[in-house]
């Protein structure tokens, strides 16, 4: 492959090889839908409260770095898991926690506070959907639908709120499949999406390409021998990088990094190798 450099994407590995893509994999928040913008701004500060009230001492400033890197370390994987490290940090704190699903509900609760007017929004009509998007997104669903991609959607957050939100965004008719966290169904991961992706489909991991904002879906995406797409979406602009992300992006082990979908006729041409 040529390895031109375009100067909407960062390439991260100059040696992944162009292949026959077959299907695709996209995470939902940060990565099409921005209905969830600012749900770190609610898991980061709750969790930070909680810490503080075992030990009120802790330096709420570096307590808030810490967490934050937690979380975003976490960001692709069921949210309960989120609240298991809770969960853990405070029992190393010499306290004893609280059910890891309780944890989970107070943050549910947070952060339908602050979206729940997005959702209201959405369904009335009086809300575009493309202005809970990351920009370009239906373009670029468009156009690896008429390559012939079959594509699908897996998240850590809820499996019915999932189906709910992508339904309002207008995207489900773009998937084969919708899926998302399950009610004491801990193993059914990403991982465990993409296996079953592969195989109804009787794939080769190479045929594989994986969009995501987060460590997980990208670490799960190059396991299976796929390509992996990290997107830095600066989530509360709509526009630019966001650097933090696209510094874990790249430490997670990303091919590409891009800021969002802007420029998907010119990301697809460098994908499907169509340029001239």
């Amino acid at each position: 492959m040529s390895n031109q450099p375009i100067s909407f994407i960062k390439i991260i590995n100059p040696g992944f090889s162009r292949r026959k893509i077959k299907t695709a994999l996209f995470d939902f928040d940060g990565t099409l839908s921005l209905i969830r913008q600012g749900w770190m701004d609610v898991m980061v500060p709750m969790m930070v409260e909680e810490l503080r009230s075992v030990n009120p001492n802790e330096d709420v400033d570096k307590l808030a770095v810490s967490v934050r890197e937690s979380v975003y370390r976490l960001t692709g994987k069921q949210t309960i898991y989120q609240m298991k490290e809770l969960a853990d940090q405070i029992r190393k704190r010499g306290a004893i926690p609280l059910d890891p699903i309780e944890y989970k509900h107070r943050y549910i609760k947070l952060l339908w506070d602050r979206i729940a007017g997005r959702v209201a929004g959405l369904n009335e009509g009086s809300i575009s959907p493309e202005d809970m998007m990351v920009p370009g997104s239906i373009n670029l669903l468009k156009g690896l639908r008429q390559r012939g991609v079959r594509l699908y959607l897996a998240s850590g957050t809820d499996e019915l709120p999932v189906q709910d939100e992508a339904a309002a965004l207008g995207i489900s008719e773009y998937f084969e499949g919708i899926y998302g966290a399950r009610e004491g169904q801990l193993d059914f991961d990403k991982d465990q999406v993409i296996r079953m992706i592969l195989e109804e489909n009787r794939l080769d991991g190479s045929e594989l390409l994986g969009f995501g904002d987060g460590f997980v879906e990208i670490e799960e995406v190059k396991k299976a021998g796929g390509v992996a797409i990290g997107v830095a979406s600066n989530e509360s602009e709509r526009k630019g990088w966001d650097d933090w992300k696209c510094q874990r992006l790249e430490r997670a082990g990303a091919d590409l990094i891009i800021p969002d979908y802007r420029e998907s006729e010119g990301l697809l041409s460098f994908l499907f190798d169509e340029r001239g």
